[in-house]
């Protein structure tokens, strides 16, 4: 059974839910999306620390921290932009960190230059 997790920031038009929790596991995704539902489009530095702020805001609201993050998938919309991706997730992840991905891509919105979906175990016995 799945169970959607209200992190605080406004629904979407898409079919599209922030996180979702099942099993003990926490699926969720984000990119730079202020709390009143607006898309940062600004350097990359504030998009992927707000992307971080939001994955952060997610797993506290199910019960978890970052250090529950088992994987992380990023998508950026220029590869030249992971030096300052990598520096600003060392701000939030430590040592040992999640398994990892990153790739290039064409991201939906104009101006959106990063999104996250990370994979994460709960337990359920906090949250």
């Amino acid at each position: 059974m799945k169970e959607v997790i209200d992190i605080g920031l406004p629904p979407l038009k898409q079919p599209f839910s922030w996180a979702v929790k099942s099993a003990g596991m926490l699926f969720t995704a984000h990119g730079p999306v202020r709390k009143d539902g607006t898309i940062d489009t600004g350097s990359i530095e504030d998009q992927t620390r707000l992307t971080l702020t939001n994955l952060k805001m997610a797993l506290e609201a199910a019960g978890g921290t970052l250090a529950d993050v088992a994987q992380v998938l990023i998508y950026m919309s220029d590869v030249a932009d992971m030096p300052v991706i990598d520096s600003i997730y060392r701000e939030f992840f430590t040592a040992p960190y999640p398994n990892r991905s990153s790739a290039g891509v064409a991201l939906v919105v104009p101006g959106m230059k990063i999104e996250i979906v990370a994979y994460a175990m709960v337990d359920s016995a906090r949250s």
